[in-house]
């Protein structure tokens, strides 16, 4: 090995501050799930307020992805670095510190956009410095400890909640935080940014987008609380205005040609990157939609604490840590296609227990139930992010890195507040003159909700039937097709079904 590849000790401290800040956002997307009973408890909040505590923070999230780039280089990655650090945790205190479920809420979406700007930010940091002979070994020091964030953070937020309340969940990341700060501020490398070559922000576009989606969000979430439902002036109007909003979206992102919108839907146009990018959808959905389910699951029916709820729900990022180390060489062995048509078997046959269990169902059951889930979602996500990549050419997949977070965090903010919206509509339609459901009915309205979860998988079978086959053996290795291409998919898999 050459001596300018090895990782020196330099870029392993870089890459340890990095983690810092980045395990500190990835484990904040699961480590508030099994907070909510407690919330909902405290501010007597109903569930379709409760699920935009972890919807609102994935859409914020989702919608800072595409400003990242510009932002570092308008403003230097450094100085965003420390800006998104400073934003996240101030904003957890605020969380920690809210006074209603409205302003949890706020300070969440507040948390989400400084959450959002952390793992872009820190792969650039890293590129920068490592150069193509060392990324791969700096990406995979990096993402280890991220990818444990699933197993730690429920069962972390259990723990916090269970001797300190629900408001040290937050709390927490203050200590935290004010490490990875101080560690950033006094060994990153300042780096000039240059104003004058910056590309220009596509304002327009984020402020059709954002307020699109959470018009939409919102009229979807409120539908059981209007008497008329989905015929209520109220839902109608939010609905109809969020779907207007990203129809103009749409057609003016189509339209442009001078420079992409901020997100590139021309990359749509590619059949394999849309295919993968519709199953990603499916899976933020099915992913962040059960993780609101569960916890709520555990404690409401099966009569768990936090902490238990959170030990109980290990198992799934367990599963998931599994499957994404074994992903990457058998789909390069098998296929995309049959390693996705496998993980979503798998995803559905351990929610089908959830679809029949009651307050006597034994956790053990339960426990393998989620480890099949866990292998089943790591399963998919690494060959739908292979195969998006893959049949693209090198300039798009800057665009294409931002399109895929964003369209799997917009999954799992629409499937979190719908699965929110059918669990708040099974549980009215069974409570008696506004009484406190009894655990049966509790558990068969879950019932009823995880069904549809498990719906949701299912229509994933059906785009990963034609995600490309085998891999050829007489394939050129590293040769995407162009990004405006819809039919060649991707040369070097058959065809064959």
């Amino acid at each position: 090995m050459a001596e300018n590849d090895k990782l020196d000790a330099g870029l392993v401290k870089l890459g340890a501050i990095i983690v810092c800040g980045a395990f500190l956002s990835a484990m904040d997307a699961t480590i508030v799930s099994v907070s909510l009973d407690s919330v909902g408890r405290e501010f007597s909040a109903p569930l379709s307020s409760l699920q935009w505590v972890a919807a609102g923070y994935l859409l914020a999230l989702a919608m800072v992805v595409p400003v990242t780039g510009w932002a570092a280089e308008r403003f230097g990655a450094r100085r965003m670095w420390l800006f998104a650090l400073s934003l996240f945790v101030g904003a957890s205190v605020l969380c920690g510190a809210a006074w209603s479920v409205e302003s949890l809420i706020a300070f969440r979406l507040l948390q989400g956009l400084g959450g959002g700007l952390i793992p872009p930010l820190a792969q650039i940091l890293l590129v920068r410095a490592a150069g193509p002979q060392r990324i791969g070994r700096v990406m995979t020091m990096v993402s280890v400890p991220t990818q444990l964030a699933p197993i730690v953070g429920p069962s972390v937020g259990g723990l916090l909640i269970h001797d300190l309340g629900w408001r040290w969940i937050y709390y927490i990341n203050l200590p935290l935080g004010a490490v990875a700060l101080l560690f950033a501020w006094l060994a990153l490398e300042k780096d000039s940014p240059a104003p004058g070559e910056t590309p220009r922000l596509d304002v327009l576009g984020l402020l059709l987008l954002s307020p699109g989606l959470t018009v939409l969000l919102y009229g979807l979430s409120v539908v059981e609380e209007s008497p008329d439902g989905f015929g209520s002036t109220k839902v109608l109007a939010c609905v109809g205005g969020g779907l207007v909003l990203l129809a103009v979206f749409v057609a003016r992102a189509l339209g442009r040609r001078d420079r992409p919108a901020v997100v590139d839907l021309r990359l749509f146009g590619n059949r394999a990157f849309a295919l993968s990018s519709g199953l990603l959808f499916l899976l933020g959905a099915t992913l962040f939609g059960a993780m609101f389910l569960l916890p709520l699951y555990y404690q409401q029916v099966q009569g768990h604490d936090a902490l238990q709820a959170g030990l109980l729900l290990a198992p799934q990022g367990a599963g998931t840590v599994i499957a994404l180390a074994l992903a990457g060489t058998l789909v390069d062995r098998l296929g995309p296609r049959y390693i996705v048509l496998s993980g979503i078997a798998l995803t559905i046959l351990g929610t089908l227990a959830f679809t029949s269990a009651d307050p006597g169902t034994s956790d053990a059951l339960l426990t393998g139930s989620l480890v099949l889930r866990g292998l089943g979602l790591g399963a998919v996500a690494t060959p739908l992010t292979a195969t998006a990549y893959r049949s693209l050419t090198k300039d798009a997949v800057p665009r294409a890195a931002s399109a895929l977070v964003i369209v799997q965090r917009i999954g799992g903010s629409l499937g979190t507040a719908a699965l929110a919206v059918l669990l708040q509509g099974q549980l009215g339609g069974r409570a008696e003159g506004g009484a406190e459901p009894s655990p049966a009915v509790l558990a068969d309205a879950f019932n009823t909700t995880f069904w549809w979860t498990a719906g949701l998988c299912a229509l994933g079978l059906i785009p990963a039937m034609f995600l490309p086959g085998r891999p050829r053996q007489d394939a050129e290795p590293d040769a995407p097709e162009s990004d405006e291409g819809s039919s060649a998919a991707s040369a070097d898999f058959e065809r064959r079904p």
